[in-house]
């Protein structure tokens, strides 16, 4: 909880460093219009939800047979279609994926796939735990199968990066879980093919990938984010140029959201990147340690899941930035600019530290030693 703690104020931090410029100073402009004062109000809520759900027990999610975890799944299948209703569905660069949520002044926003972000790993965990026969191809395997296939299809549809996200934990859940190697080699030829079709079904997805291959092709036009983030990246040097300090920054598109990381890398160097890093592997691997003394099926497989979640988000947005893989809308965890993350991250956090709590006491009950 610390290690997130630590993440959450840094992205506090650079959301006002991002945000900082000549033209627009920081007190210039009313608390809540000013986009980084509304990620501190976002930010503490992430730091209550995760306080929060470290006093939740985990097993909760099991409770009445595993209907509150389908209810969660449920609940975040439903708020996907919302994205789609004329008045309540957002539409910001093209992009659908924000449902409206209060008056239309406070400009407030939710996104849904960041729900369903925390509402997989817990049906999956509740489901796997309770059902040995996922090893079982029609009871077990099919069902569970198919409702992950609903959710990253229904979130592919405009957030691509994010399905592949999706599809990527469920599928390390389902080994996890103990499911045959042979029932997921079978999921290949259909996984292509829905991922082709998702990929083909917008075309700046195309242009992204074509850009890609070669972004100097075009680098004031559709290669211009990729450009200006590695410049970004390579103009902060050993040391960056201090906190406000960032001058390329100005030109980085989403530079307080999916490309906060290169700002970093601009005001606080590779040292600072360093650090961030450093913070996101030491917050896996103190998960990593949950894992292994988790006595509860159910805890260990929900403790894989928030991991894995955390984990390959971050490696995604890594990669993006660094334009190692073509760009794609997905935030660094904890760090990045955006309510809905936060707050749902957050509580990840805190349940992951329940988790570790819980079965700390089981040990204790039981006579188990400490390993």
């Amino acid at each position: 909880m610390g290690i997130a703690a630590g993440l959450m104020a840094i992205g506090a931090v650079m959301a006002f460093s991002a945000g900082a410029s000549i033209d627009r100073p920081l007190t210039a402009s009313a608390f809540w219009t000013l986009p980084a004062a509304r990620q501190v109000v976002f930010l503490a809520g992430g730091l209550v939800a995760m306080l929060i759900m470290t006093h939740v027990p985990y097993r909760i999610w099991s409770a009445w047979g595993g209907r509150l975890a389908l209810g969660l799944l449920l609940a975040a299948l439903v708020a996907l279609l919302l994205v789609f209703v004329p008045g309540v569905g957002v539409e910001v660069n093209n992009a659908r994926r924000w449902v409206r949520v209060g008056p239309a002044d406070y400009d407030l926003r939710f996104q849904p796939s960041e729900l369903l972000k925390a509402a997989m790993p817990i049906f999956l965990a509740d489901w796997m735990a309770r059902r040995a026969g996922v090893r079982a191809f029609w009871r077990g395997f099919v069902p569970v199968v198919a409702a992950i296939g609903i959710g990253v299809v229904g979130v592919g549809l405009e957030d691509f990066g994010t399905a592949v996200l999706l599809a990527a934990v469920a599928g390390m859940m389902l080994l996890m879980g103990g499911a045959k190697w042979r029932h997921i080699l079978l999921l290949v030829l259909p996984g292509l093919l829905a991922f082709g079709y998702l990929l083909v079904s917008r075309p700046h997805r195309l242009d992204r990938l074509l850009t890609f291959v070669d972004i100097w092709r075009d680098p004031e036009g559709k290669g211009y984010q990729a450009v200006q983030s590695l410049c970004t990246i390579a103009s902060g040097g050993w040391w960056g140029r201090g906190l406000g300090c960032g001058v390329v920054k100005g030109y980085l598109p989403e530079a307080r959201n999916d490309f906060i990381f290169a700002v970093i890398c601009e005001e606080l160097g590779m040292v600072g990147a360093v650090a961030v890093i450093g913070l996101l592997i030491a917050l896996i691997w103190q998960g990593r340690g949950v894992i292994h003394r988790c006595i509860d099926p159910m805890g260990r497989l929900l403790a894989f899941g928030i991991l894995a979640t955390l984990g390959l988000q971050a490696t995604m947005n890594l990669a993006v930035v660094t334009v190692s893989v073509p760009t794609k809308g997905i935030s660094l965890p904890l760090v990045s600019a955006g309510g809905s993350g936060a707050v749902l991250l957050g509580g990840l956090v805190g349940m992951l530290a329940n988790i570790a709590r819980g079965n700390r006491l089981a040990r204790g009950c039981e006579g188990i030693p400490e390993p």
